[in-house]
């Protein structure tokens, strides 16, 4: 695959502290990339660097075939070809929608622009707004405008800043779907920063994961679940719970409940104390099972209700029962263990 932009080993400073270290990784042409992470892990200021909005004190910035972004040398944004999506939309309130879209576009006529505002118009599902103000539209609407507007001067790659933020939980999992359908479509490069897992999992094809300005792990959303690298990404990415065991040989662990084998081996010695995690999905319900457990919380989802179970030994676990399957706190079920990918940390002190 045709790699369309590469950081190679960057270091960036924000007020004199070091943002982003070491960090190197690489996009390419047509994928929907994610920078993810909490607040304040660097992901914004890489992102910044990207557009040519924050300089490098290490490292380099490659944008196909040319050196963007060194040190002592930040091509400006304006000359990298670059579309920006902002978290508050950022639209020019006295000008109407055709306006706000076409508004970068230089040496274009009037009626070329308007018939690229339609198009973009109709593109976002918003044909026949043209001559709509900002102020008309809701929130989720201004966002497909902003998008537009990134887009109308063609260029190679979008920038995605927390696009989401401002809008409803339930708004902001819709659109996100909407977007990345857009871009797919369109065959456009893109790059989103955000703190929601969600948001990166419905948008992007690989994620990478970031804390303290460094990278921790770039993946898909199913290996970053399944497979996290370390027990901040096992903690940060889904839910879950940990258990204490023991090694019992690389691929298998004792704990309370029961002895657990796995997809995975692991080089400890024998008898090396461990935390395994157990994610919501495995742990099902079963009217057989071998394990019974106490109901102390639970939280309905539609089709599935998470509950949180108690153990014998008051250790907590999650678990997703279909949610026709209503029981209540206190209630005393019964659950068996379906560990396809086996999750293990070393027992901190």
């Amino acid at each position: 695959m045709e790699t369309l932009l590469e950081l190679k080993n960057i270091q960036c400073r924000y007020d004199g502290q070091i943002a982003v270290d070491g960090l190197s990784l690489h996009v390419h042409r047509g994928e929907l990339f994610c920078l993810l992470g909490p607040s304040g892990c660097g992901k914004t200021t890489a992102l910044r660097a990207i557009a040519g909005f924050e300089p490098v004190s290490e490292g380099e910035i490659w944008l196909e075939d040319e050196c963007v972004s060194r040190p002592g040398h930040t091509l400006p944004p304006e000359k990298r070809q670059l579309g920006m999506v902002f978290q508050d939309y950022a639209l020019f309130p006295h000008l109407d929608l055709g306006d706000n879209i076409t508004f970068g576009l230089r040496g274009q006529g009037k009626a070329d622009k308007r018939r690229r505002a339609d198009e973009l118009l109709e593109m976002v599902g918003l044909q026949g707004y043209a001559s709509r103000f900002p102020h008309e539209l809701s929130g989720g609407q201004q966002q497909r405008v902003a998008l537009a507007r990134a887009l109308a001067a063609r260029p190679r790659m979008i920038l995605m800043d927390e696009p989401f933020s401002n809008l409803d939980v339930e708004l902001r999992e819709r659109l996100s779907n909407e977007v990345r359908a857009i871009l797919k479509e369109q065959g456009i490069t893109g790059v989103m920063v955000t703190h929601d897992q969600h948001e990166a999992f419905a948008i992007g094809d690989r994620i990478a994961v970031m804390r303290e300005g460094h990278l921790l792990q770039l993946d898909t959303a199913f290996n970053l679940y399944h497979e996290p690298a370390n027990r901040f990404i096992a903690e940060f990415i889904g839910q879950g719970a940990f258990l204490c065991g023991t090694l019992l040989a690389p691929d298998s662990i004792e704990t309370e409940l029961g002895s657990i084998r796995g997809n995975r081996a692991y080089e400890w010695a024998p008898g090396s104390a461990v935390e395994v995690l157990l994610r919501p999905d495995d742990i099902l319900p079963d009217a057989e099972g071998p394990i019974t457990a106490q109901v102390v919380g639970k939280a309905f989802k539609g089709a599935e209700t998470l509950y949180t179970l108690a153990l014998e030994s008051g250790t907590q676990v999650l678990s997703l029962f279909p949610s026709h399957q209503d029981h209540a706190i206190g209630d005393r079920v019964r659950i068996r263990l379906k560990v396809n990918h086996l999750v293990a940390f070393p027992l901190e002190a």
